[in-house]
Parts: C-alpha cells; sequence; structure tokens
C-alpha cells in the first residue's frame, strides 16, 4: 500500500510523543512491505535543495519554510508557512507517485491533508493524538484556542476515519467533534530499541543518586503533565525517605514555575532539572530509577509509561485517560487520582518500602507491551483502518455528519464564537 503521512514533527524535529509515533509507525509499516513516505517540516540548516531523504525504508521529504518570513510568536501563522510547503511538496510529489491513503497527524496538518486529498482522491485518516480542550483544562477561551478547536473539529469530521490512542480519546473526541465512530489502536514499543543501556545507567544512578532511591519524570514539562503534583508529594516522601532524589528530565513552558516551586517546598537540594537530556540518557535514567512517575492531569495516551516498562522499571500514574487504561490492563501500573499529591505519595512511598512487589508489578508491564503494544500488531490494525477509509471514501456520503457539515473534501473549516467556554469535565 502506498502511504502518505503528514506529521508537523517526525525525528529529528521533535517537541513530544507524536514525532515518535510517527516514526515509529512508518517504520513497522515499511516493515511490513507497505511504501511509505513522511511529509515533516525541515530542521534548522536543512538543506531545501535536497529535500528527501531515506530513514531505514522510509522516504522522507522535508518541507523546507523560512522562519524569517513570520512572526517566531504567530503560532498559527507558523504552521500557515508550514502548511504551504507541505502542499508544494506534496503536489510535486503526486507528479510522480500517488498515495492510496493520506494521514494526518493533529490540526497543524489539517489543510494540507485537505489539500493533498483533494488533489490526490485518496481517503483521509486523520488520528487525533490530542485536543486543545484538553490541553487547557476543558477550556476554550481565547482566540487562539478558539481556532485551533475549529480546526481540530474539521479534521476529525472531514476524515473518513479517525482514530484515537485510547478509549478516553474516543470519548472526547466523541463529546468535543460529535464524531462516535472513531477506532481505538493504541501507542506502540519497540522492546528491541529499548534495552537498558547497562554502563549509563551506574553512571545516572551515581550522578543524581549513589546513596538513596531515585524517582524519574521524563517527558514535556507543561501544566497538564502534572509535575507540579509530583513536586508537592515529595516533602511527605522526603519525610519518610530522607536520602530519595528526583530528576525532572524535560523541557517546556512550565518549568521556570516547577523550579521556583522546588524553592518553594524546600526540595531544590534533592530536585535535579536537567531540561533536554539525550536519547541515550533519557533511558539510562529511567532505567536507573526504582520508581518512574507519570503525574499527568491530561494524558492522551502516555508513552513514558510504556518505556518504562520496556526498561524494567516500575510505574505509577494517573488514573487518567490511556495511563489509567494501561494502568488497569494487567494491573500494569500503580495509578492515583490526577491532581491528589498524598495519594501519590503514598505510592511511591509504598513501592520504596516494598521493591519486590514493584518489581514484580514492572515484570506484568513488560509482558502487556508484547501483547498489545506491539507495532507490527499496531501497523497492521492502522492499515485496516485504512481500507475501512477507502471503503467510506467510494459508498455514497448518506452519512448524516459529513451532509450537515458538508465535509467530505472541505475546503474551509468552520468558525465557532469565541469564547466556547467550558467544553470537558476534566479532574481536577
Amino acid at each position: 500500500m502506498r502511504i502518505l503521512h503528514l506529521a508537523w514533527e517526525y525525528p529529528p524535529v521533535m517537541y513530544g510523543g507524536l514525532g515518535r509515533h510517527v516514526h515509529a509507525l512508518a517504520h513497522a509499516q515499511a516493515e511490513a512491505g507497505h511504501d511509505v513516505l513522511v511529509i515533516t517540516q525541515a530542521p534548522p540548516g536543512w538543506e531545501s535543495s535536497q529535500p528527501e531523504s531515506h530513514d531505514a525504508g522510509v522516504r522522507v521529504l522535508r518541507a523546507c519554510a523560512d522562519p524569517r518570513e513570520r512572526d517566531p510568536s504567530d503560532l498559527l501563522g507558523h504552521v500557515a508557512h508550514m502548511e504551504w510547503a507541505f502542499v508544494d511538496a506534496g503536489e510535486d510529489l503526486l507528479a510522480s507517485w500517488e498515495p492510496e491513503v493520506i494521514h494526518a497527524h493533529d490540526w497543524m496538518v489539517s489543510h494540507a491533508a485537505v489539500a493533498l486529498r483533494r488533489t490526490s482522491r485518496a481517503p483521509l485518516v486523520a488520528t487525533i493524538h490530542a485536543t486543545e480542550a484538553g490541553r487547557n483544562r476543558g477550556w476554550i477561551t481565547t482566540e487562539l484556542s478558539t481556532r485551533i478547536h475549529a480546526l481540530e473539529w474539521w479534521l476529525a469530521n472531514t476524515a473518513d476515519v479517525v482514530i484515537t490512542c485510547s478509549q478516553a480519546m474516543r470519548e472526547e473526541v466523541r463529546d468535543l467533534f460529535g464524531r462516535s465512530d472513531s477506532q481505538v489502536i493504541p501507542n506502540g514499543i519497540s522492546r528491541a530499541g529499548w534495552q537498558r543501556p547497562n554502563g549509563s545507567v551506574a553512571r545516572m544512578r551515581q550522578a543524581h543518586a549513589p546513596q538513596g532511591p531515585l524517582i524519574a519524570y521524563t517527558g514535556r514539562v507543561e501544566w497538564e503533565k502534572g509535575v507540579q503534583v509530583l513536586l508537592e508529594a515529595m516533602p511527605r516522601v522526603r519525610a519518610e525517605r530522607p536520602d530519595v532524589r528526583l530528576v525532572v528530565a524535560g523541557r517546556g513552558s512550565y518549568l521556570p514555575d516547577l523550579e521556583s516551586q522546588a524553592r518553594r517546598l524546600g526540595i531544590d537540594d534533592v530536585t535535579s532539572f536537567l531540561g533536554w537530556v539525550s536519547e541515550q540518557d533519557l533511558r539510562a535514567l529511567v532505567a536507573a530509577a526504582d520508581v518512574a512517575v507519570a503525574p499527568s492531569l491530561y494524558e492522551p495516551f502516555g508513552l513514558v509509561a510504556l518505556e518504562a516498562s520496556a526498561l524494567g522499571t516500575p510505574v505509577i500514574v494517573s488514573d487518567t485517560g490511556g495511563l489509567s487504561e494501561f494502568a488497569a490492563a494487567g494491573d500494569c501500573a500503580t495509578a492515583v487520582p490526577p491532581g491528589d499529591p498524598d495519594r501519590l505519595a503514598s505510592a511511591i512511598i509504598g513501592d520504596l518500602a516494598d521493591p519486590a512487589a514493584a518489581r514484580d508489578r514492572a515484570g506484568r508491564a513488560a509482558d502487556a507491551l508484547a501483547e498489545r503494544y506491539d507495532w507490527g500488531g499496531i501497523s497492521l490494525r492502522t492499515v485496516g483502518a485504512y481500507r475501512d477509509a477507502a471503503q467510506a471514501l467510494a459508498a455514497p456520503p448518506f452519512d448524516a455528519r459529513l451532509d450537515r457539515a458538508a465535509t467530505r473534501h472541505a475546503i474551509e473549516p468552520p468558525t465557532f464564537r469565541a469564547p466556547l467556554g467550558r467544553l470537558l469535565d476534566l479532574r481536577p
């Protein structure tokens, strides 16, 4: 099958989990014998005269957009500029290669996806990785958020098939966009690529917790990731284990607030904020930790829980979204209410007091990876969704959703009046 992915991030241009997802899915599809091409952003300094590269069987077109032509603070302007470059690259591509499916990843590629679907007449599949309302505590109250929400609504309703990574996200897409037929296909992980780097593990342990237990958080540092809840739990953990150390690895807009919070709580001497770390150091840190914590307040899936499990590290997660589903399936992780530092502290103290039980849970999680989160199986299910999309495109458009929204091959997103207010009832 000829598969075209559109993604605003793809290695080495990475901001979060979306780029990892697209990279792993594209590789699994190529390994299964499909002809896979990704259109994505070019990194700074990319040679625009040679936009195409090959990534272990995956063709990658990196669309170059001159950052001097836009205001760096204008997110929508940046996205529009990027999408124009995507469309230019895609239309040049269509002269010699026609996709059998277009797979769009999130709202930042919605215009490019619809434009190329219109030119190629290929079915459109959209993965909704997260939503603007979810990222903003359930609220849409600013002009920017309203416009992003409109683009998400449009992409969800114009796609022939929608994919979500968890049942929780399926319900979110239903509640926000009225699309109740999303297919749930989870994120995955390649266990072969997540092996313990033993030499680096010892180095990381010596650097951060040479004499006591180590707690690790890895991922984006934004409000919805809940690192502030983990910091709030640390004084109680420290009272039980004075030798405990916490390492936060990741970058994001919330980092200055967290550093101030650590000083205010008096835990800055046992807390390290590493910012961005290399992939090798990230794996070494998680493998060295006694406990990995994913304290998210909002989490569509929670890839960090799979990564920690692949490295054999016990995981404590918030009972929300995809993290909750991972924890519940086979008792793979301890789940605590989101936003509850006392319950989180109790869970951490419990794991540190009974490491054997924590390791048993980590073993169950590792087994679950092979059973439910293998990229080969996820690729197979995704290609099945592509075939469903082709059938949907060939069928007469009697679907009331399509008729009402005039979305099949639509070229304009809807306009919502701002502000919309609270759209989701999210805890806490």
